[in-house]
């Protein structure tokens, strides 16, 4: 899976939000930092030509700095724009919204006076952790998350806050740890990079946090704040609200920031935490010798074989790796290196009973399959393909799914940008485009009403 694709998320929470919510945003020298660095190149450099000229620029103007391959590209800068109010459009002009260039000027030109970047502590720790420290904290925090996902018995259970967060997003099913399971969207969630995950649930998180009458502004502000921070700089708290400080707490179980003991006066950023905003991996540099989820090699090269008589091979040692294989396919030996197994109509249709479909396990395959397999069109043998997808069918001949029915759209754009939505949180369990009709699971219901709130009829 691709980076960008957690920046398309938070941008489309954003573009959500009422103008008036935005404008708090943008008093924030950090977010406007972290906003901008979120947003795609084209717009970068709409913003950075305005900065620091406090007249509007033509229309025409704007035109000519784009090369004619290039329209396409503009359009969908300047619609980003326009969805996070950044710029203001007259008489054929365009100028930055004034809340946004201050912050922004602020951030480049060292003018934050709100201390949004965080403020250092000033005494040293006398129990102070180095960067390789923080790089396991993070490392074990997320991966003990991943593993109870997968059902990998390690002995660690995250605590409830953590899965009432794994409940809520719908990544999971169940009351109670003994009896949770994946779902669907869990497993597609396990798919994406660790960049895109932590996005996943931190906007999960920020619809639980407006539930629980958190002031959402907070919690953006800090969040992009961490996003700016230092790695190996110990912060004060000093600084931070009551709602960011309730944050902390949370964001210590999921391995963004470290704190020696809960009463602590001071914490430290993760890696996942400084790399919110950028594109550098999050976990980890070291990876490979820390016994990271993926290691960089099979990250770059993919690690599976599956041969035309279901039997899969795979080269790799990630516990979690194995864990996930394990969720569709029959494993039956292991050696230092490589685990082999069996796609079978029980393994299949096991793994379909708990929500991941055929298309899913396909991708799987297809997304980390091994150079060798790259050499073969098409890259999977077609038998097994399509037996996979036979398997599927068998169990789909009738289900009963409770949910919610969404039809008489007033418009196309209007069902495609909540049916969009719908498709992110996979939530969807069936739909007819043509009709602009679609049903949603009775547990994604929910977040498909606050967002027609917050996109369509602008409420808060």
């Amino acid at each position: 899976m691709s980076i960008p694709r957690f920046r398309t998320s938070i941008n489309d929470y954003l573009e959500g939000l009422p103008e008036t919510v935005l404008t708090r945003l943008y008093y924030s020298p950090a977010t406007c930092l972290a906003i901008f660095r979120l947003l795609p190149a084209m717009a970068q450099l709409f913003i950075m030509t305005t900065l620091f000229n406090d007249k509007p620029i033509a229309a025409a103007d704007l035109s000519g700095w784009v090369q004619d391959g290039s329209i396409s590209k503009q359009y969908e800068a300047l619609e980003k724009l326009r969805g996070m109010h950044l710029i203001k459009e007259s008489q054929g002009a365009h100028s930055l919204q004034k809340t946004f260039r201050a912050g922004l000027r602020n951030a480049l030109t060292g003018g934050d006076h709100n201390n949004s970047f965080g403020i250092p502590c000033s005494t040293e720790d006398k129990h102070k952790v180095d960067i390789k420290f923080l790089d396991e904290h993070a490392n074990n925090q997320w991966e003990m998350i991943l593993h109870f996902m997968v059902g990998t018995n390690t002995g660690k259970i995250p605590n409830n806050g953590v899965l009432s967060l794994l409940r809520h997003s719908g990544l999971m099913e169940g009351s109670s740890p003994t009896n949770m399971r994946i779902t669907n969207a869990g497993f597609q969630f396990l798919l994406q990079d660790v960049n895109a995950q932590i996005w996943t649930l931190l906007l999960q998180y920020l619809n639980m946090s407006e539930d629980l009458q958190m002031d959402a502004v907070e919690v953006l502000h800090f969040l992009f704040m961490l996003g700016s921070l230092e790695l190996g700089q110990d912060y004060s708290l000093a600084t931070l609200s009551p709602t960011q400080k309730i944050m902390l707490d949370d964001l210590r179980d999921y391995g963004i920031v470290y704190q020696r003991k809960t009463s602590s006066r001071r914490f430290y950023p993760t890696r996942l935490a400084t790399t919110l905003t950028s594109d550098t991996g999050a976990l980890l540099t070291a990876s490979a010798s820390m016994n990271s989820a993926i290691s960089q090699k099979e990250r770059e090269t993919g690690f599976l074989i599956l041969e035309t008589n279901f039997k899969v091979y795979a080269y790799t040692d990630s516990p979690l790796q194995i864990a996930v294989l394990n969720l569709f396919v029959h494993l039956k030996s292991r050696f230092m290196n490589m685990v082999t197994g069996q796609i079978s109509r029980e393994s299949v249709r096991k793994a379909l009973s708990n929500g991941i479909t055929a298309d899913q396990m396909i991708t799987y395959l297809t997304v980390h399959a091994h150079p060798q397999m790259r050499k073969s069109v098409p890259l999977l043998p077609p038998t097994v393909v399509d037996q996979i997808r036979l398997w599927q069918l068998e169990m789909e001949r009738m289900r009963v799914v409770d949910g919610y029915l969404y039809s008489d759209f007033s418009s196309k754009n209007e069902y495609d940008t909540i049916a969009g939505y719908a498709h992110d949180l996979g939530v969807i369990v069936w739909e007819k485009p043509n009709k602009r009709m679609f049903f949603v699971t009775k547990e994604g219901n929910q977040q498909i009403v606050d967002f027609v709130r917050r996109k369509v009829h602008g409420e808060t």
